[in-house]
């Protein structure tokens, strides 16, 4: 058997470095024979193998140096623990330096990529070590934040949340991801923003509120603060938030709010009927009830009165009802609370801690109370019970200050009737009195309509300096002094030149205006005399208006004219005449002469409408945007049309254009709807009559129809040249012809001239025309109910 012989270890490295160094000696010399990068490249290449064989830098250059010596390039007293000293100007040792480098560059660049490698090796290991610990940190952070934290992708899933998310709403980290729609969203409420809409339009942070449903069926309300972020590693955008619980901030502003409303809505109410009809609705919105019941005791003599205010009765508004309407446990419910003591609020049950509704009473004096509906029973919290008592309270003060105005109100138009003039006026006439001041309804303008004696009609239009109180306690006197003047025979300037005696006494009347007039219906004419008061408008049928500027002179009390002028007009038939004070042709920032121009051109057309109509029209294209800012009255009158003549053939097809006729002409003579409505059938069936009867069975004549209107009567002839055909003695169902003309009119008369033809004559009287002297007055619309209302459970 052949043995062979292993170096050791030792032996194997010396045999390297043997080989190694013979290399470098016979690539150093060549070098310094003939330097080049080529003989570089071998030094470089050198060093590469020493790194591979592990030839230290030391041995390297131990050997490098004996090489120079063995040539005589270095001195070894001149070396360096780092090395040869720097050569200074011989080739060959900056040679021989320059391929010593050469090979070392191959070990620097390896160490140093070692020492890298290392390097970055130990920061990785560091950062592991730091990331786990971060993450540990967050962990404990987010957990220990009072705030609910969420963290959402782009598509707004939320992929995170803390116990404090979890606390919030009862939807935490074990039910993630949670995407929309989210399970504690409200989808019955679009007027906030949901998380999901505000994530999706990315913004870079966002900040807003935002209603929620607990997992235990609360509604809570929560402050949402999002910022945007993208990801390090992936720019994937998330997103990341907190939310904090607001739901008592928000119950706070809620029951300011609604208490704010309710307090604007009655605050402008002047009434009982105002303040319930407004403020009952808001009640019901701002407490959640699903029905709202008002009842009022007005006196001990009457039973109360109910406001109820109820969504599914279809009317959406509070409605005035009566007291049959509600049942007999209702009607015990509200009288019980009215005995309670002021301002408190009870649940129905008694004490129930989900009660289905609540009572209160209202005002100071036991009179009325409130009964509020739940839907179904529910709990109430402290701040319910706040909110209730707040808003109970608000109405409560709101009608106790309506009752108290309504006092107040209820004497001034007592006062104001008793000063203002008649409440009925003549045929033919409309009157309107509007106060610059609601609600009060009085001021200082005032207006008079007295039929005199002679059948003539005495007028006066007046306006004392001031508004409120103060000058209508001056226009009552003025008025009184005026009234008496014309009742005894007084004309228009001597009733003036009076007047300025009067207001001269009386404190305030200085100044005032007032213009008088004496209509004669009869003779056509109106005389008149102006105290620097505004000209009467006369329209003439079909024709603008045209000022009355005759018998002008000075306000009453002012000078001591020796005279008070005087002037007369003629008044058309079917003429209409307005008398008024300055607050409806004047208008701040507007020449009073186009607001003329606009009074005259609005009655050009008055012949074809009623007196009222004619005023309605007037005030309504005159009225300033923001309304009249000073004192309205007006007069406005229609002298009747001349007699209307109609004849047509005796044809059953001609009597619709007599009634169209008829009726046009009874607009113009100022007749009302109902009284023209009753002349119109009488006229139809009497000229009916003579069509079908007058001429039977002979040659066919003519029917002729004329109506005359004096100051308080409408009188129509319906004449024909037939035969009268007595009523036979069994009409059957027809025959009612002269009953029902009978039954319209206060006279009827039928006449037969010579034997030949019929005259049939209806008169009807015209009615006064009933008209409040304070003013029309609106009020709230009193509608009708047919449900019942009965409470949940017994009082």
């Amino acid at each position: 058997m052949r043995y062979e012989r292993r170096a050791s270890p030792t032996e194997a490295v010396v045999t390297v470095l043997a080989a190694f160094r013979e290399s470098y000696s016979q690539a150093l010399r060549l070098h310094l024979d003939q330097p080049s990068q080529d003989t570089l490249s071998e030094g470089y290449e050198l060093g590469r193998r020493a790194l591979v064989e592990g030839i230290s830098i030391l041995d390297l250059t131990e050997h490098h140096f004996r090489l120079l010596e063995g040539v005589g390039l270095a001195d070894p007293e001149h070396r360096t623990q780092a090395g040869p000293q720097r050569p200074s100007g011989d080739p060959k040792a900056e040679a021989a330096l320059e391929f010593l480098l050469q090979t070392l560059a191959a070990l620097d660049v390896a160490t140093r990529g070692f020492l890298d490698s290392t390097r970055s090796y130990e920061r990785q290991r560091l950062r592991a070590e730091d990331l786990a610990g971060r993450d540990a940190f967050r962990t404990a952070l987010v957990e220990s934040l009072q705030d609910g934290f969420f963290v959402a992708d782009a598509d707004g899933t939320v992929v995170e949340v803390n116990s404090a998310f979890g606390d919030l709403t009862g939807f935490g980290a074990a039910g993630l991801p949670y995407a929309e729609p989210y399970p504690w969203a409200l989808p019955e409420v679009h007027d906030y923003p949901t998380l999901g809409a505000v994530l999706r339009q990315a913004p870079p942070a966002a900040r807003f509120e935002m209603p929620v449903r607990h997992r235990d069926g609360r509604r809570l309300w929560l402050a949402v603060s999002t910022s945007s972020l993208l990801k390090p590693e992936n720019d994937e955008r998330v997103f990341v938030g907190t939310v904090r619980d607001t739901t008592a901030e928000h119950d706070a502003q809620a029951r300011d709010q609604a208490v704010s409303r309710l307090a604007t809505a009655v605050g402008a109410a002047t009434s009982v009927d105002e303040v319930l009809t407004v403020g009952l609705e808001e009640l019901r919105r701002a407490v959640g009830a699903r029905s709202a019941v008002v009842s009022v005791w007005p006196n001990r003599l009457t039973g109360p009165e109910f406001y109820v205010c109820d969504p599914d009765s279809g009317s959406g508004t509070t409605d005035l009802l009566s007291r049959q309407v509600l049942d007999a446990r209702a009607r015990a419910l509200l009288e019980a609370t009215r005995r309670l003591p002021g301002r408190a609020v009870h649940a129905i049950p008694e004490g129930a801690a989900s009660p289905e509704g609540i009572v209160a009473p209202l005002g100071e004096t036991g009179d009325a109370a409130v009964w509020l509906s739940f839907a179904a029973p529910r709990a109430v919290s402290a701040g319910d019970w706040a909110l209730f008592s707040l808003l109970v309270g608000h109405l409560s003060l709101a009608v106790q200050r309506a009752r108290n105005f309504d006092a107040a109100r209820s004497t001034s138009l007592t006062l104001q009737r008793a000063m203002l003039g008649p409440i009925e006026l003549p045929p033919r006439f409309a009157v309107h009195y509007e106060p610059a001041l609601p609600p009060l309804e009085i001021g200082g303008d005032w207006y008079d309509v007295v039929p005199l004696r002679d059948g003539t009609i005495g007028l006066v239009v007046g306006d004392c300096v001031g508004r409120g109180l103060s000058a209508a306690v001056v226009m009552g006197q003025l008025r009184t002094a005026a009234r008496a003047l014309l009742l005894r025979g007084a004309g228009p300037a001597q009733l003036l030149a009076e007047l300025d005696t009067v207001a001269a006494r009386i404190p305030g009347a200085m100044c005032t205006t007032v213009c008088a007039a004496v209509l004669d219906p009869v003779g056509g004419t109106v005389r008149y005399s102006n105290a620097g008061h505004m000209p009467p408008i006369l329209a003439e049928a079909g024709a603008h208006g045209r000022e009355l500027d005759g018998g002008r002179s000075v306000p009453l009390a002012t000078f001591d004219p020796p005279r008070r002028p005087e002037a007369t007009t003629e008044l058309p038939p079917g003429s209409t005449l307005v008398l008024f004070t300055d607050g409806l042709v004047e208008e701040r920032g507007v020449d009073i002469d186009l607001r003329f121009g606009d009074l005259s051109d609005e009655l050009a057309g008055a012949a074809t409408r009623s007196p009222r109509e004619v005023a309605d029209a007037v005030l309504s294209r005159l009225r300033p945007p923001a309304g009249y800012d000073d004192d309205v009255a007006m007069v406005v009158y229609r002298q009747p049309p001349p007699p209307l003549r109609v004849e047509i053939p005796a044809e059953a097809a001609r009597l619709s254009g007599v009634r169209r006729e008829l009726a046009a002409w009874l607009v113009a003579a100022a007749v009302p709807a109902e009284t023209a409505g009753d002349v119109v059938a009488a006229a139809n069936e009497a000229c009916s009559n003579s069509v079908e009867h007058a001429y039977l069975g002979g040659p066919a004549g003519a029917v002729r129809l004329v109506a005359d209107c004096t100051l308080d009567r409408i009188t129509l002839t319906v004449t024909d040249t037939g035969v009268w055909r007595p009523m036979p003695p069994d009409p059957g169902y027809r025959g009612r012809g002269i009953a029902m003309m009978r039954a319209l009119s206060d006279e009827l008369s039928i006449e037969h001239p010579e034997g030949v033809g019929t005259v049939v004559r209806l008169t009807v009287a015209l009615p006064a025309v009933e008209f409040s002297a304070a003013g029309r007055y609106q009020g709230v619309s009193r509608l009708g109910h047919t449900g019942a209302l009965s409470p949940a459970t017994n009082p």
